[in-house]
């Protein structure tokens, strides 16, 4: 009986210790999938890339920084002509300032995000844009206003946003082509200072489709004020 009873001990023993063993494969074997999986996101991460790749510098910093306000405050100019131009190819050409910076604006701040740099410097806080704050009209300002004094080519200041706001019609087409052409000049200033000084080719390659369309776009609206 004493034999039988240490057989038995035995065996259980060994069942255990084979079932510890497996449970201790089926460990790692658990962990090799997990780790797998932290491999494939991190090869994924590396196959979508960064959406500016390549090195950069602070002239690429400073371009979308400052070129995220001056595309909003030209998104606000161009919302403005909606029921207040006269002129079939004002409101035309304000739909096509919509069209093409509204995207440019994100891809400036996917730019920024993939750096690791604030939307705005770090100097006017982290939740405030270059050249806004400036003795704007507080929080309920419309994005946009009084930049005159935020240091960027071609800003609007609030003055100059309330007396368009204001206008209708022939005045509205007026007023709007000269200071969107005053804003063009701005944008085109900075994109060539990008061009010039900065180092990432994805960003230099959209200050130079700046230039170029913004370069058209005055083109036109110099031709509408002729004929206003």
């Amino acid at each position: 009986m004493t034999n039988y009873r240490h057989r038995r001990l035995a065996l259980v023993g060994i069942v255990a210790t084979g079932g510890l063993l497996l449970t201790a494969c089926g460990g790692n074997d658990d962990m090799k999938g997990m780790d797998h999986g932290s491999k494939d996101s991190s090869a994924s991460a590396k196959a979508t890339g960064t959406p500016a790749p390549g090195g950069f510098n602070d002239a690429d910093v400073s371009f979308a920084q400052m070129m995220i306000p001056h595309h909003q405050q030209a998104l606000e100019m161009a919302k403005l002509a909606d029921g207040r131009a006269g002129d079939q190819q004002i409101t035309s050409l304000a739909g096509k300032i919509e069209k093409a910076q509204d995207p440019e604006i994100r891809t400036m701040k996917s730019w920024l995000k993939s750096w690791g740099k604030p939307v705005s410097p770090s100097s006017g806080g982290k939740d405030s844009m270059p050249g806004m704050d400036h003795g704007s009209g507080g929080k309920d300002s419309m994005p946009g206003m009084d930049h005159g004094s935020g240091g960027m080519d071609g800003m609007m200041s609030e003055k100059d946003m309330d007396r368009l706001e204001a206008a209708k019609g022939a005045a509205f087409d007026r007023a709007f082509a000269q200071m969107m052409i005053d804003h063009h000049k701005g944008a085109i200033t900075m994109a060539e200072d990008e061009r010039k000084k900065g180092r990432n080719a994805t960003a230099k390659k959209l200050a130079g489709d700046v230039i170029k369309n913004q370069s058209a776009e005055v083109t036109t609206l110099r031709k509408i004020l002729d004929r206003l």
